[in-house]
């Protein structure tokens, strides 16, 4: 019998974890705590995006991501998660985010991604439209489609608008919060999963990767492989 052959850790690593003192109504000002980090963010991802579209050529004729722009633009993702986490679709920490594109073992949420040495030439052509398409309607489905909410003139359900999977989710956590001052860890759970999915997804459209990302909801603070 064949020994099992160790599983290679993820490349792509998100890390998220729940605050157990959460504040019952922080939640309600976070947003707006959060603007200095929305504006710095907005000029920060026009450089992520350029940054890509240079890193596209680089790839195409070189099979390599320039270093400089890989450290960046992960630094860009992984100030967008913290604050992400903080007040958008997480909401899992009252602790504010640093203004740092740098890793930062002490704040609740951070994010790796290993750098490749070599990327292929050919994929970078395709990865990031066509073959992302069943994820891009996967994310699709989770962020903006949901359960069909209100009533159409024939009194039936289905009249109105939807209410996204994970905005369900996260007005049921915040009313948890609000009533007992507590985050259920399973609805928690979902939403990282949901978050981490997404995360996979940007990395692999954005060249980053040649892994294709996993169909696979891991839910919880760490990844499990």
């Amino acid at each position: 019998m064949e020994p099992e052959k160790p599983v290679p850790p993820n490349p792509i690593r998100v890390r998220g974890d729940l605050d157990p003192a959460l504040s019952r109504w922080m939640w309600l000002v976070k947003w707006l705590l959060a603007i200095p980090h929305y504006i710095a963010l907005f000029f920060l991802h026009l450089a992520y995006l350029v940054l890509t579209i240079v890193a596209f050529f680089a790839i195409l004729i070189t099979g390599k991501y320039p270093r400089a722009l890989f450290d960046f633009n992960v630094g860009v993702m992984r100030w967008g998660w913290r604050v992400t986490f903080y007040s958008l679709s997480v909401l899992g920490t009252d602790k504010y985010p640093p203004f740092s594109l740098q890793p930062n073992a002490e704040y609740p949420a951070d994010l790796e991604i290993d750098y490749p040495e070599t990327l292929h030439r050919g994929l970078v052509l395709v990865k990031w439209w066509l073959l992302a398409i069943p994820h891009y309607l996967i994310v699709a489905a989770m962020v903006s489609g949901g359960v069909a909410v209100g009533m159409g003139d024939s009194d039936d359900w289905g009249g109105g608008g939807s209410i996204p999977l994970l905005s369900i989710l996260l007005i049921v956590a915040l009313i948890a919060l609000l009533f007992t001052a507590r985050y259920p860890q399973g609805v928690f759970d979902f939403v990282l999963g949901i978050n981490r999915w997404l995360i996979r997804v940007q990395a692999y459209a954005s060249l980053m990767r040649d892994e294709y990302p996993p169909f696979r909801l891991d839910q919880g603070a760490r990844e499990t492989q």
